[in-house]
């Protein structure tokens, strides 16, 4: 597995960038739009927006945990390291990125549903993006703390 490090740690960190820049720019540019336009034309924005994110971002979602999970088995031999120091903020990263699905799973459920709102819409991406926030802070420093 070791060969296929590499490879994984690649396709982690695409994911995490699509993901996290998918979710920045509705929450640092979309939002901006609301200032700029009437409310009939950010929603057909906001729907153009999210049918293009529904095609793709289930799947990123999915490689993302998937790989995820592969990093974390090799780097933690399991359960091995959890206890440690690094094992410790790896775990609340871990954390993080279930907290982060959870909100990502309910709203699709929502959208699915018809029951994602405007403020629920802005309120998701907004906690989305600090978890993603969290988890890079822990992503780059958990080495080293």
């Amino acid at each position: 597995m070791s060969a296929w490090y590499p490879w994984i740690v690649l396709l982690h960190l695409a994911c995490a960038i699509v993901f996290v820049g998918a979710v920045a720019f509705e929450v640092l540019v979309v939002e901006a739009l609301h200032k700029r336009f009437d409310t009939a034309t950010m929603q057909r924005i906001e729907q153009a927006v999210m049918a293009r994110v529904r095609r793709f971002m289930p799947v990123v979602v999915i490689l993302l945990f998937v790989s995820g999970g592969v990093l974390f088995d090799i780097r933690c031999d399991g359960f091995a390291c959890v206890g440690s120091r690094f094992g410790n903020w790896l775990l609340l990263k871990v954390v993080l990125a279930f907290a982060v699905l959870g909100v990502f799973v309910n709203a699709m459920w929502a959208m699915r549903h018809g029951k994602m709102d405007v403020c629920r819409f802005k309120h998701t991406h907004r906690v989305v993006l600090a978890l993603m926030v969290g988890i890079v802070f822990l992503a780059k420093t958990m080495f080293y703390l």
